[in-house]
This record gives C-alpha cells, structure tokens and sequence, in this order.
C-alpha cells in the first residue's frame, strides 16, 4: 500500500522508536479498557450500582492531566526515554494493585492513581516518535500511533472474552501489568529524542512559564480541541459493552459481544491509519473535518443496526470516522507545540481535555434515564453533537503540517 511507504523509509532506531510508543499506548488502552469490560462485575463484587463504578472511567480520566504535566516536564528537563520507561513501570504496578482493590473506595483511589500514569504516556509517547521520524511520515505514524488506542481496546475484549469466566474481574487487573515488559525493550533499543538534545544544548533547562510564554492562547485552543475530542473517543467506546448488555442483551463473555467490538476497533485501526496518512496530502484540518462530519450519517446502523450484521457494520464504520479524525492528533498537536514544550504541551492539553470529558461516560447514562433507559438513543445524540462541535473546532484552528523540529523550516 502506497500509504505506507514512509515507514519502509524508516531507518532501524526510528522503527524502534515508532514500535515503543505505539506499544506503549496500545499497552496503556488495554488497562484502560479493561474496567469497561467488567462494570457490572465490579459492582456486583462490591455491592453497588453501576454508576458507582463508573466513577472509575471518571476518576481515571480526570486524573491524568496530573500525570501529563508530571511527566511531561520531567521529559522535557531530563528526555523522552528515561520518563516514559519509568511512566510504563507505574501504570503497570497500578494496574496490578487493582486486582488486589478490597473495597470500591480502594479501588476507585487506585484508578485514580493508573490515571496519572497513564496521563503521561500518549505524551511521551508521541513527542518521542514526532521528533525522531522525517518530516513526510509524521502523517501515517500519527495514525498508527493512535491506531494503538484502539488496539489496545481490541486486546482488552479478547482477554475478557477468553478470560474472564475463569480468573473473574480481579485476575484481569493482575493480567494487565504485563506492560511493564516493555521497559525492557525500550532500555534496549530506542534512543533519546535528537531534537531533545539539541533543545537542551541551546536554551537549557527552561521553566514551564518561561518556555510557554507568548503560547498561552495556543494551549487553551489545543486543550478546547481535545476535550472535544475526547467527547468524541469516549462517547463511541466507553459504554459501548454495557450497550451490548443492557440494549443487545449479549452477554459479557459471548462470542457475539466480542465480535461487535473488534470490529468497533478494527475500523478504528483502519480509520487512524487512512486518515492520518491522507492528512499528508490534504492537509490535517481538513482530514478532521471530513472524518468528524462523516461519523454522523453513520450513527442509525451503528445504534440501531436490526441485526448482528448490521449493527458490526455500524460499529466499524463510526470508529473508521471517529478514529481516523484522531488518527491526525499526534502529528497535528506535536507539529503546533514549541520545541522547548514538546514533551508537555501535546500532552498536558490532551489530559485537561481528557479532564473536561471524563463526565462523558456518567452523562450518556443520565441522558438515557431521561430517554427512558435507551442508551443507544443517548450514545447516537451525544456522538451527532460532539461531531458538529469537533468539525467547527477544527475548521476555526491553525495548521503547521510538515513544519520542521529544532527551528527549522517546514518542509516542502
């Protein structure tokens, strides 16, 4: 596929470096996800109603600003590599506490803490690969970067699909601090940031106000921007399983539950790749625009399908849409940040943005109980709107596809 060309292009350490942090936010979505699957478990453990533990999505997400400017400034004062081996290792031993969660209170702590772990991640993640790759890949890579969100989704059905009858919720939790593996393949063959280095040798180690100064507006734009994103991703996904329990009466461990969502993410992993590769003749504002406008046609047969077959058409297809306007972030917002804030400005607005959305989840639900319970009629207006508001977003921004890192020129 000519699309892909750039990363035939790639040398050794930039394949590396493009595998970690695709790894890493593949690794981090799948113990995000999780919780997603096992909702109705976790409540039924701990006594409680569903809303309850549904704060978990809340807390997760409102805490990782926390974790983006936490990690954030540590890799722009001390690099990319070192900051995002040590985010890995604590997302994987919150992971891992979970499991071990004796009451909702601990529990719902413990996801409030993977959440500032987890907030560092996508950053570092991102800014790393951004800076190492030339200039004409960063539009597929950006797709296949966020195409491991999704990814990790997908992971996180199958586990609970193969799994969770015989090790329950808890053993999920535990199977999730796997990632932590990753460190290992990171200490061994990724490299420290370039542009970093050559950042830290000309201004030094700035202070946060000191290197954001004259950016200000720029970064209430981008975390405008990824909240509404994150209205978008969360609002397609977070509930999506309960939908299929509650609505489609599937239960959790089936094989027709499982296979609605990995052709919810396999359209994901194809919307990120197509249109963050396409961004790079269009242009990244446009390829949002068209992704975010197109998700809405979609919405009748991805809620409303009638049958098994429909309804996995519909599923693949809003997330080929909703995705594959997220497929374009890593780039667009690494391109839009200066270099002195690379490691923290991506990610702190992603976070905030994130912050400003964790309601989405616990918003769907009340709108469906004023809907008389009908939570696909709740999840298709929330993804209409979000669309619309995401599409002027992004129409009204700038753009800076293909600029250089390190103060030099965009490329031609």
């Amino acid at each position: 596929m000519s699309f892909l060309a750039p990363l035939r292009e790639l040398d050794t350490a930039q394949r590396h470096t493009v595998l970690a942090s695709f790894l890493g936010w593949t690794l981090d979505a799948f113990d995000y996800f999780l919780l997603t699957f096992v909702i109705l478990a976790v409540a039924k453990d701990f006594h409680t109603d569903k809303d309850a533990v549904t704060y978990g999505l809340f807390l997760t997400l409102a805490a990782r600003p926390v974790g983006a400017l936490l990690f954030g400034r540590l890799a722009d004062r001390f690099g990319r590599r070192p900051i995002l081996m040590l985010d890995v290792i604590l997302f994987s031993v919150f992971e891992l506490a979970t499991g071990f969660a004796p009451t909702l209170t601990v529990f719902l702590v413990l996801r409030f803490l993977f959440g500032v772990a987890m907030g560092g991640e996508w950053g570092l993640g991102a800014s790393l690969a951004m800076e190492t790759i030339p200039p004409k890949a960063r539009g597929v890579v950006s797709g296949l970067l966020q195409s491991g969100y999704p990814c990790g989704f997908f992971l996180a059905a199958l586990v609970n699909w193969l799994l969770i009858d015989h090790i329950g919720w808890r053993g999920l939790f535990i199977v999730g601090a796997l990632p932590a593996l990753l460190v290992l393949y990171i200490r061994r063959t990724v490299p420290e940031s370039a542009v970093w280095k050559a950042s830290q040798a000309e201004h030094g180690k700035q202070r946060l106000f000191e290197s954001m100064r004259g950016h200000w507006k720029l970064a209430i734009y981008l975390t405008l921007l990824m909240a509404t994103f994150n209205m978008f991703s969360h609002g397609s996904q977070d509930l999506y399983h309960t939908f299929e329990e509650e609505s489609l009466h599937l239960a959790s461990g089936s094989g027709a539950a499982f296979m609605l969502v990995a052709m919810l993410n396999l359209g994901a992993m194809v919307g990120g790749l197509c249109f963050g590769a396409w961004s790079e003749r269009i242009g990244r504002r446009k390829a949002m625009i068209i992704a975010a406008l197109l998700a809405i046609p979609v919405i009748p047969l991805w809620t409303h399908g009638g049958s098994l077959l429909l309804l996995a058409l519909g599923a693949f297809l809003i997330q080929v849409m909703v995705q594959g306007a997220w497929g374009v972030v890593p780039t667009h917002l690494n391109e839009l940040s200066p270099n002195a804030v690379r490691g923290t400005l991506p990610g702190f607005a992603y976070q905030v943005g994130n912050l400003l959305a964790a309601y989405t989840g616990n918003a769907q639900l009340k709108i469906a109980k004023w809907h008389g319970g009908d939570l696909a009629f709740s999840m298709g207006l929330w993804i209409a709107v979000v669309a619309l508001v995401l599409a002027l977003l992004v129409w009204l921004g700038p753009e800076a596809r293909g600029i250089g890192f390190g103060g030099t020129k965009p490329a031609e």
